[in-house]
C-alpha cells in the first residue's frame, strides 16, 4: 500500500480511524532541528475535530506523542516516529456497514482490492490519515524557514459559489485564524458559515476550495521530468481522499 511520500524527506503515515491510533514516521529529517511536542501540537489543535460548529462532532483531543527521533528539544537525524492515540471511536456507529458499502466510498474498492475491509469508520481512506501528514508537515515547515525563510499559509478560498477576495501577496496566518471556516475574507467567512449551516439542516454536505501560498520558495526545486515540484505538489494533494481537482499558477484559467 503506499503510504510513503518523498525522497530526501520520506513521510509514512500508518493507522487506521478506529484502531488504537494513527502517525508518522519521517525518515530524513535533518539533525539539530529544534522542535518540541508543542509545536506539532500547534498545528494538529487547527485539524482536530470538534472544534466548531462545522466540523465533524467526533470528540478526539489528537495528542501528539514523540517517541523517538528528538533528544533535547533537537532532532537527532534519525527516524521520527509520532502517534495519536484514537480515543471517541464510537464503532457502534458503523455496524450497518457491515452489511451495505457506503457510497462513493473506499469500502467496495478495498473488499474487491483485498478481500477484506475494515468498516469500522473506514480505515485508511479515513480523513484520520492527514495526522501523520500534519504532524510531519509542521517539522517541514521549520527546516523550510530556517533554511530558506519559506513561508506557507493555506486558506479556504470558496465554499460551494462562494467565492472569497484574497490577496496571496499580503494574506497573513492571523487573517485565515480569525473565523471558524478559516476565510481571511470576513465578509465572505460569514456567508459561508451561513450556506454551510443551511446544508447541513438539509443533512446534505458541499465542497470548496482551499488555496495554499507559498513564499520565498527557492530556484531549482524539483527534478526533471517526472519529479518536478508542481507534479509532487499534485500527487501530494490528490492523495487526499476528498481532493478532486488540483491547480498550480493559472490552473485551469489557462485554457
Amino acid at each position: 500500500m503506499g503510504s510513503t511520500f518523498g525522497h530526501l524527506f520520506r513521510v509514512t503515515t500508518f493507522g487506521e480511524s478506529h484502531g488504537g491510533g494513527v502517525g508518522v514516521v519521517i525518515d530524513g529529517c535533518p539533525p539539530l532541528v529544534e522542535i518540541s511536542a508543542a509545536e506539532i501540537q500547534r498545528e494538529l489543535d487547527r485539524r482536530r475535530p470538534g472544534q466548531s460548529k462545522i466540523t465533524t462532532p467526533r470528540k478526539e483531543a489528537d495528542a501528539c506523542e514523540i517517541l523517538s527521533g528528538v533528544f533535547e528539544g533537537r532532532t537527532t537525524g534519525t527516524p521520527i516516529a509520532i502517534l495519536v492515540r484514537n480515543k471517541d471511536t464510537r464503532s457502534q456507529d458503523y455496524t450497518e456497514m457491515i452489511q451495505a458499502y457506503r457510497p462513493s466510498h473506499a469500502d467496495a474498492t478495498y473488499d474487491a482490492k483485498y478481500g477484506i475491509r475494515n468498516w469500522q469508520g473506514g480505515g485508511r481512506a479515513s480523513a484520520r490519515e492527514t495526522i501523520g501528514r500534519v504532524a510531519a508537515g509542521a517539522i517541514a515547515k521549520k527546516i523550510l524557514q530556517q533554511a530558506a525563510g519559506v513561508e506557507i499559509i493555506g486558506y479556504v478560498k470558496r465554499i460551494q459559489h462562494l467565492e472569497a477576495v484574497v490577496d496571496p501577496h499580503t494574506v497573513t496566518l492571523e487573517q485565515v485564524e480569525s473565523n471558524i471556516v478559516r476565510c481571511p475574507d470576513q465578509e465572505a467567512a460569514v456567508k459561508m458559515i451561513d450556506l454551510i449551516e443551511q446544508i447541513r439542516l438539509n443533512q446534505d454536505s458541499i465542497g470548496g476550495v482551499v488555496e495554499l501560498v507559498a513564499r520565498n520558495v527557492p530556484k531549482g526545486l524539483g527534478e526533471p521530468v517526472f519529479d518536478k515540484l508542481e507534479a509532487d505538489l499534485a500527487k501530494g494533494i490528490m492523495s487526499l481522499p476528498a481532493t478532486k481537482g488540483f491547480e498550480i499558477g493559472s490552473g485551469f484559467a489557462g485554457t
